[in-house]
């Protein structure tokens, strides 16, 4: 076997260092052996397929199908914003030679699934989870997932036992996460419940800390502008060229954020999310909202923001509880507005209380705004 073909995810990443695309790291070298030995276990032909298992899957065997044995184990890749996870989960992926193979987010592979969950309900399963999880095995040996992160019990309930399925059907899963396992759900209702997914975590996946000190999704953004104004068409494109910078031009996929019993859509991609100022300050959403949004996103892209006043009091004061939220939890914000911060509210009734969130706007343009240190 060739270095090449024995080392795979770690010649392409060289390869990537070689022609200018990457800074070498220490730390996500240190990863890279894992990588490999997952990526050269799944270009492997897969093992023989026992009695009663893909054929009893896809034709309604009455017997539950048996565990395959000898699956590799998956990997959990966690760290902090910006150090690498998921370009090197995509090199893995890449260089894994098997068909069978899939790379979603997590957020949208969950609503996936309750898609599915409320199919196999309708059809009166009395699991409904294990329905899924089967129709995802029959035709999967390596599944990624990047940006793991549970924030409802239902989920938590749901990942753990849909997981289960998966590792019995043999099938190896890598996630990435900004958490170890043990921080999952942390602090959730009925936590309790959720433990034993973390020990399966622990049993079925080498569980990686990539523990870098540089953020590297901050650093493209070193002294890049980050408010656009006036709001017009090269602001717009502006902003969809950073889009594209920070999330390697994935298409945003809704992020339903759980709030007081309700349900906040807000287009993202990993942990950058994007909204217009009427969507998020148009609507009638209050501090709770604001506060989730701060909570799921490290980035946040706002378009079309209008000047204010007392003509549009009740969007001014949402956009300054807004922004609190963001400066508070050092959200980094990339802005098209009509104006500069100071000039955005700049006459009438509420101009001079608007002084602070235009300070703390100025503040937030600095090109250290937002850093996060590794974890």
């Amino acid at each position: 076997m060739t270095n090449a073909a024995a080392r795979p995810v770690t010649a392409a990443y060289e390869a990537r260092i070689a022609d200018g695309r990457l800074i070498g790291d220490p730390a996500q070298r240190a990863v890279l052996p894992a990588l490999d030995g997952l990526a050269v276990a799944m270009s492997a032909p897969p093992p023989a397929e026992r009695s009663g298992g893909l054929i009893g899957r896809l034709f309604g065997a009455a017997s539950s199908p048996a565990p395959q044995a000898g699956a590799p184990r998956g990997i959990y890749l966690w760290g902090g914003v910006g150090r690498g996870k998921s370009m090197l989960m995509d090199l893995m992926m890449d260089t894994a030679r098997t068909g069978a193979k899939r790379r979603v987010h997590f957020h949208a592979f969950m609503q996936e699934v309750h898609a599915g969950l409320n199919a196999a309900r309708a059809r009166g399963d009395q699991d409904a989870v294990r329905p899924v999880a089967e129709a995802i095995a029959a035709r999967t040996r390596l599944f990624c997932f990047d940006e793991m992160q549970i924030t409802d019990i239902a989920d938590a309930m749901i990942v753990g036992r849909l997981f289960q399925v998966l590792f019995d059907r043999g099938v190896s899963v890598v996630t990435t996460s900004n958490r170890p396992p043990e921080d999952l759900y942390k602090d959730g209702l009925n936590r309790a419940l959720f433990l034993p997914f973390i020990d399966l975590i622990r049993e079925r996946m080498q569980v990686l800390r990539l523990g870098s000190e540089r953020d590297y999704r901050q650093d493209r953004m070193q002294g890049g502008q980050v408010w656009f104004s006036p709001d017009d068409a090269a602001a717009r494109r502006a902003l969809d060229g950073i889009w594209d910078e920070l999330t390697g031009g994935a298409e945003p996929a809704p992020r339903v954020l759980a709030v007081g019993g309700r349900q906040l859509g807000i287009p993202a991609a990993g942990r950058v999310g994007r909204s217009s100022f009427a969507d998020l300050c148009g609507q009638p959403l209050g501090p709770a909202d604001y506060l989730a949004i701060a909570d799921a996103f490290d980035t946040l892209i706002l378009d079309a923001i209008p000047r204010l006043g007392p003509q549009n009091h009740d969007q001014a004061r949402r956009f300054v509880t807004l922004i609190d939220a963001l400066y508070e939890a050092r959200v980094r914000l990339i802005a098209s507005a009509a104006d500069a911060p100071e000039q955005l509210y700049a006459t009438g009734r509420g101009s001079f209380e608007f002084e602070r969130t235009a300070s703390r706007l100025q503040e937030m343009r600095d090109a250290g705004w937002g850093t996060v240190p590794a974890g």
